[in-house]
């Protein structure tokens, strides 16, 4: 049922793929601030912030830094596949 929804089996939906992508592919895996991304996905980077990067950190998909967020191995491995 998860796959219905467009929920992969390391449980990202397609704004996660679209946040990891510009982290890696458009910005070089950062760090970039959220603004940025933001802009380059065309979302709220408030959103972001709240809803989305909570769970991409916690799965280790990105790190958030003092000088922006940066894009993690496991981020980049995903995106390869």
């Amino acid at each position: 049922s998860l796959s219905k929804l467009g929920i992969d089996q390391y449980g990202l939906d397609d704004m996660d793929k679209r946040i990891l992508g510009a982290l890696v592919l458009n910005f070089k895996g950062g760090p970039v601030g959220l603004d940025s991304i933001g802009v380059d996905i065309s979302e709220n980077p408030k959103t972001i912030e709240e809803v989305y990067e909570p769970f991409l950190i916690k799965e280790g998909f990105v790190q958030r830094t003092s000088r922006g967020r940066i894009a993690l191995k496991k981020a980049i491995n995903y995106l390869q596949k």
